[in-house]
């Protein structure tokens, strides 16, 4: 099966249409035609349900597709990956800017003194952008939180922290001293969406944090975050039945770099140390 057949199949699994799936791929519709009639054929099996007025994808269509998109994903990872191999040596850890729990400097530092490192260049990117830079090859490893698409990637856990409400100083919530997801109108079902509808149209943090104090909205964060960024306006309250937050590192299955493998380890070491040093300190968790 060749690239150029997942690529054709591709664009008229996503446009179910013949003559736009042609135009994405500048070409005329019956050599598209023919070609899916041939990838069917190699298959032996329908990839789509033709009818005078419309395209649909059968299962094994659906199927194919989902293999499909991660195949090629592939195929351009592994390119960008030569390219890059072609230069200096060199690691992609991408993070999301404040969401790394206060690791990234103590991973760096310690990766830094391990025998044979390479120079490593942080890419900070948005919210759960980093999955995407993994699978496409322009990152080795990442610090994400959970959850987050997974396919095609590896992971480890490396902090699970709570989270703390986030919400104008001047809101009735804030003379409080503990705080329930009931409180706020929230369930456990509904945080994760919850979250993300507050991030939406929210490049970074100090973007949520000015529509936090302004009363325009109200979130989770990791309490590490709290800690880390105490604002005029801005109040963090602690929510016993919210639950905790995941970083963990991750990187593409299919990645052989013994470089990417010292990185995860350290990141796991590093971690495992600030844990600990968080289990000796006097009245840590209370």
């Amino acid at each position: 099966m060749e690239s150029r057949s997942l690529r054709y199949f591709v664009a008229v699994a996503e446009e179910l249409n013949f003559t736009r799936a042609a135009e994405r791929l500048g070409i005329s519709p019956p050599p598209l035609s023919r070609a899916i009639r041939r990838l069917e054929s190699e298959l032996g099996v329908a990839l789509f349900e033709r009818t005078t007025h419309r395209v649909t994808r059968t299962p094994a269509g659906d199927v194919l597709l989902a293999e499909a998109r991660i195949a090629l994903d592939a195929l351009e990872a592994a390119g960008r990956r030569a390219r890059r191999a072609a230069g200096e040596p060199q690691l992609v850890l991408a993070v999301k800017a404040d969401g790394d729990a206060g690791l990234l400097e103590p991973i760096l530092a310690s990766y830094a003194r391990e025998p044979g490192s390479v120079p490593v260049a942080v890419r900070l990117c948005g919210w759960q952008e980093q999955p995407g830079l993994l699978r496409t090859g322009e990152a080795d490893a990442a610090l994400v939180h959970a959850p987050f698409d997974a396919t095609g990637l590896d992971s480890e856990t490396l902090a699970v922290e709570p989270r703390v409400a986030v919400l104008a100083s001047s809101h009735p919530l804030a003379a409080r001293d503990r705080l329930e997801l009931a409180d706020l109108g929230w369930t456990t079902a509904t945080v994760e969406h919850r979250i993300d509808a507050a991030r939406r149209g929210r490049g970074d943090l100090a973007q949520v944090l000015t529509a936090v104090s302004l009363g325009e909205v109200i979130t989770l964060l990791p309490a590490s975050v709290a800690e880390r960024y105490p604002r005029p306006g801005v109040a963090y309250r602690p929510v016993s039945d919210a639950p905790p937050v995941v970083l963990a590192v991750a990187w593409p299955q299919q990645s052989r770099s013994t470089a990417t493998a010292a990185l995860v380890r350290v990141a796991a070491e590093v971690a495992e140390a600030a844990l600990d040093g968080t289990r000796a300190t006097p009245g840590a968790g209370a």
